[in-house]
């Protein structure tokens, strides 16, 4: 953005480009008189109109370098507000590692050496889905599942008695879900207060919750972004 200082200088130079003008204009129109100056008078004043003629270009110069940094400047902010948009768009996406306060979630097989009976070897779509949705409530930023980074895209579903994330099977344990939120100390509270660890006991699963931690590390989505109804948008300037 241009000073006050600066635009002060370019009035000034419009006011001598204007008088020279003026000047030059009036002397074409008036009539021919003799010129009663001697050679060396008429060489003095040549020599002082070539030196503002000069000094004239040289500011005129010196204001369109300057003209250029400020567009080069202006240029080149846009561009790193333009990196710096598209770097948040990536972060909100899921494409880039987020680092910050949350919890980790343990989940591992309840079973013991006494046990008799069959054993499931995956957890079920539907109570994951159930404790991806409590998580939302309790104000979760980032997870994943098993180093799966959950997107807005993501689906979790049973295919022939596995649990999906995406095309990630759920096959051994144990497994960590990792979590980010605002309020790490908030989340595990209402986490310890809900019923979702009785849940997990249910299918004979362990769900432990790890204290709040200052640095839990969600590692980027991997997998191809799908974008549903947009449409490519033809140029209107050609």
């Amino acid at each position: 953005m241009l000073t006050r200082k600066t635009i002060w200088h370019f009035t000034f130079v419009s006011l001598i480009i204007g008088f020279m003008l003026a000047v030059q204009f009036q002397t074409n129109n008036e009539p021919d008189v003799r010129d009663t100056r001697d050679i060396w008078e008429i060489r003095q004043d040549l020599k002082k109109e070539q030196e503002l003629h000069k000094q004239l270009l040289h500011e005129i110069r010196k204001y369109e370098e300057t003209l250029e940094k400020y567009e080069q400047q202006r240029s080149e902010n846009k561009g790193a507000i333009l990196r710096q948009t598209v770097e948040e768009l990536k972060k909100e996406a899921g494409l880039t590692e987020v680092v910050g306060e949350g919890v980790v979630l343990y989940v591992e097989q309840m079973y013991d050496e006494s046990y008799v009976g069959p054993v499931s070897d995956t957890v079920s779509a539907e109570l994951l889905r159930r404790l991806l949705n409590e998580l939302n409530m309790y104000g979760a930023q980032y997870v994943s599942i098993a180093d799966q980074r959950i997107v807005n895209t993501t689906v979790i579903r049973d295919i022939n008695g596995v649990t999906k994330v995406d095309s990630y099977p759920l096959r051994s344990f144990p497994f960590e879900i990792k979590v980010i939120a605002a309020d790490a100390e908030k989340l595990y509270n209402r986490l310890k207060a809900s019923t979702i660890a009785d849940d997990f006991a249910i299918e004979n699963l362990l769900l432990t919750i790890s204290e709040p931690q200052q640095r839990v590390v969600i590692p980027p989505y991997d997998g191809a972004v799908r974008v549903k109804q947009m449409e490519a948008v033809e140029d209107a300037r050609r």
